[in-house]
């Protein structure tokens, strides 16, 4: 999909605030209602868009422990894990990796205790881990940037 300069100032719109109406958008961007509409959907078929969610504090809901973790694994076992990996609803994100370990995960938890449950008896169990490293988080710099649509050389 090639896209143009109403896409880009979309797709930068709605990163900032994705709760716009097609009219407050259009008015944004220099698009009427009904032709923002359709650009919206054509992006959202496909899956440029990929979904639109709320941001939550999880410090404000008792989750405030964040931890990466850097996991080896039987190589053997890779689609398995990456299955599994699904099944931890603690789990925030999980990215293949090159360097000295297969995988970067960050994880949420309310406390030490809970992280300590998680990473003693849930993650051992994981197919072909064979080895993880934590690093935890003190505090957050930067997190849930936008996707720079501009360096991707859309729009002015």
């Amino acid at each position: 999909m090639k896209l143009d300069n109403f896409d880009g100032a979309i797709l930068d719109e709605l990163q900032n605030s994705g709760r716009l109406s097609y009219a407050e958008l259009g008015e944004r961007i220099g698009l009427s209602k009904t032709p923002c509409w359709k650009r919206v959907q054509k992006l959202e078929q496909e899956e440029v868009i990929t979904g639109y969610r709320a941001e939550i504090n999880p410090r404000k809901i008792g989750l405030g422990l964040h931890v990466f973790l850097h996991i080896t694994i039987k190589h053997t076992l890779a689609e398995e894990f990456e299955a599994a990996i699904n099944d931890f609803d603690q789990i925030l994100d999980c990215y293949a990796i090159t360097g000295d370990s297969d995988y970067m995960v960050s994880v949420i938890a309310s406390d030490i205790d809970q992280f300590d449950e998680l990473i003693r008896y849930r993650f051992p169990q994981l197919p072909g881990v064979e080895r993880v490293s934590t690093t935890m988080c003190l505090r957050t710099i930067k997190s849930g940037g936008k996707i720079p649509i501009r360096v991707a050389g859309i729009g002015a």
